[in-house]
């Protein structure tokens, strides 16, 4: 059985935190006593996000960034490590769906972006969080995939393509880093009804219809 106070003293990063599984994972981080780090580039989320978790009578602090570029990861942690001075756990959440496009209609740039998104925010986030957490003593990442990685929805190749390559660098980084008393780890979640999930549903019909 978890204990309430089962993360106290641990510094904890969560990205996408100022919405669905992320805010969700932020308010359990810091009911459990962690020290919790939220990134998120959706400010107004994230302000919320922090409110409630100071509500409940946790500790938190925020920082609007972009997860898919490497300046933006590098002060985040820069940050965290200035203000927390260790980080023992991440998990790398932010992520998006994209539109819904047959193959050979996708739009390149979209294609791009969602990658840029879902899987280059990734690899920032483990270069950037390996180092801290050497210097900590060692810790945990979990990377957020999905059950479309495996089950190929369709009209979501780029999707697909970023959470199958989230599942590939997580096992590289697991690999290389096991020795180092770090474990690195994906998530899988199947569609879950977050504001992300639902916006999508609403501009693609087929999309909404394919998850139900």
């Amino acid at each position: 059985m978890l204990s309430m106070d089962e993360f106290a003293g641990k510094v904890v990063l969560v990205t996408g935190a100022g919405s669905g599984i992320g805010r969700e994972a932020a308010l359990l981080f810091a009911a459990r006593g962690a020290h919790v780090f939220a990134a998120d580039l959706n400010e107004a989320g994230l302000a919320e996000t922090l409110e409630r978790i100071a509500r409940a009578g946790g500790r938190a602090a925020a920082r609007r960034t972009d997860v898919s570029d490497e300046s933006e990861v590098a002060a985040l942690l820069a940050h965290v490590e200035r203000e927390g001075g260790r980080l023992d756990a991440a998990f790398n959440n932010a992520g998006v769906t994209g539109g819904t496009h047959r193959v050979e209609e996708y739009p390149v740039e979209d294609f791009d972006r969602v990658l840029g998104i879902n899987l280059r925010s990734i690899f920032l986030g483990i270069k950037h969080e390996v180092p801290l957490m050497l210097r900590s003593g060692g810790g945990a990442i979990c990377n957020t995939a999905s059950v479309a990685a495996l089950t190929g929805p369709g009209g979501m190749s780029a999707y697909a393509a970023s959470k199958h390559g989230v599942h590939g660098l997580t096992r590289v980084a697991a690999m290389e880093n096991a020795a180092r008393n770090i474990r690195v780890n994906t998530l899988a979640p199947g569609f879950t009804e977050t504001p992300m999930v639902v916006a999508n549903g609403a501009q693609n019909p087929a999309f909404a219809v394919s998850i139900r």
